[in-house]
């Protein structure tokens, strides 16, 4: 079953492939550019926000446009923009105009995401839809990294590159739209309100916007600081790289601890990994021992990248079933708000403080919400471990959209399952012949705030 979903989704992960490749390789070089064309920091972190603005805004407006036009004409239609506003990048090196373009940028490849994400969801089942995510969320890991080492096949001051993304965009719509896929339903989320899900889960609320904060200066920032700590190139490259890397080799072996263990303990754990990771990333950056700080990057990837997967899974083991679709919608907003401000704060940190506060930045945000999960677990008990969700990997903010959603639909479906066989069961001890079962079967009590 799985063989033949494959067989029908090799388009969509090619396609996906590609475009992040793209998205990958023009990150990293717009940083480098902003830095060689003395763009100052705060600017460029300004300029970098527009993306996950733009990603934000898309997020919320693209399944009206879907519902109203289309998927496929959706599809294509911010694909082709998506492959302009790079040009444009090229011909106005100016900060306005590259914010502007990155605005637009972020808000085409939320549709991209979207549209790609909702076929996903349609061709997949409740038997691998876990499975097809997780290849998904891992084939997005890789297209990004794997775009950082683009980087050196042109001089990023010159058009070459910016053309190369271009090309990259164009041909990754092709597989796509000539794949012979049924057009997949859309439903717009529901939201639930923030002080409801603050009220609910108060981890959840904190850990989102951390987590987006921090990885939006992480993707946003991490080239221009590769190139102030004086790395070339390919050392550029290889320092953005290993992030990604990192978060590849580290999602499901944290997700199997999540799954044995409380939830917010993990959490708690990997999060202050996250900030110790980050503080030998400073310390070896200022010692000059760049082999080592590769390695660190590496465990910043590793320990940072889950945390959005832990953050939504803790959330939904304290939520009702009929709850859990609007709070992802909820919970990806405050990560898109977060990693809005992120490269803004941290360029600004930058402007002042240089290029160690970038590594500061990620040392007190992970910190901070390692301290709040501690002090949350001393005000509520932990969800028993059979009550609690199986992990699946998620892209936080480079690609999450309705994956939170997607990751919802497959908990509501085990808990569909769960309770027809407890119907069986029930059918069957009622049934003539057998003894009155006389122990009734408890409710859950409502689980308090996390």
């Amino acid at each position: 079953m799985l063989l033949h979903a494959l067989s029908a989704l090799w388009a969509l992960f090619l396609g996906i492939a590609v475009i992040l490749l793209a998205n990958g390789l023009q990150n990293a070089l717009l940083g480098v550019r902003a830095n060689m064309e003395a763009f100052p920091a705060w600017v460029t972190g300004v300029v970098m926000a527009g993306y996950f603005l733009g990603f934000l805004l898309g997020s919320i407006i693209t399944p009206r446009l879907v519902q109203r036009v289309g998927h496929v004409r959706v599809f294509g239609a911010f694909a082709s923009l998506a492959s302009v506003a790079v040009l444009l990048h090229a011909l106005f090196v100016h900060p306005l105009p590259w914010f502007t373009m990155r605005l637009v940028t972020g808000f085409c490849f939320a549709a991209l995401y979207i549209v790609a994400e909702s076929w996903l969801n349609e061709r997949s089942d409740n038997h691998n839809r876990g499975a097809l995510l997780s290849l998904y969320m891992t084939i997005s890991l890789a297209g990004m990294g794997a775009g950082q080492f683009l980087l050196t096949v042109a001089d990023p001051s010159g058009f070459d590159l910016f053309i190369l993304v271009s090309v990259l965009i164009s041909l990754a719509v092709v597989p796509m739209l000539i794949s012979a896929s049924p057009t997949p339903a859309f439903e717009t989320p529901s939201k639930l309100s923030l002080q409801e899900l603050y009220a609910i889960s108060p981890l959840g609320v904190i850990g989102a916007v951390g987590t987006g904060m921090s990885h939006g200066a992480l993707f946003g920032m991490g080239a221009v600081v590769a190139r102030e700590i004086g790395l070339a190139l390919a050392e550029v490259s290889l320092f953005m790289g290993v992030v990604f890397l990192g978060g590849i080799l580290l999602q499901f072996p944290i997700g199997r601890l999540s799954d044995r263990f409380d939830r917010r303990l993990v959490l708690t754990v990997v999060t202050f990994a996250a900030a110790l990771a980050a503080s030998g990333a400073l310390f070896f950056a200022l010692l000059g021992n760049m082999l080592a700080d590769f390695v660190c990057m590496t465990l910043v990837g590793g320990t940072s990248l889950p945390l959005y997967a832990l953050v939504v899974l803790h959330s939904n083991d304290h939520l009702r079933l009929d709850q859990m679709v609007a709070a992802s919608s909820t919970l990806y907003f405050l990560v898109g708000l977060g990693a809005s401000l992120g490269p803004v704060l941290v360029g600004l940190a930058m402007s002042l403080q240089g290029p160690e506060a970038f590594f500061l930045w990620l040392i007190l945000l992970h910190s901070a919400v390692g301290c709040f999960a501690l002090y949350r677990m001393t005000r509520s008990p932990m969800v028993p471990l059979e009550d609690q969700g199986a992990y699946v990997p998620l892209a936080g903010s480079v690609t999450a959209t309705v994956s939170t959603a997607t990751l919802v639909t497959e908990s509501l479906a085990e808990e569909e399952a769960a309770q027809e066989e407890a119907a069986e069961a029930e059918s069957e001890a009622e049934a003539p012949g057998w003894e009155e079962d006389t122990t009734e079967m408890q409710g859950s009590a409502a689980p308090a705030p996390a």
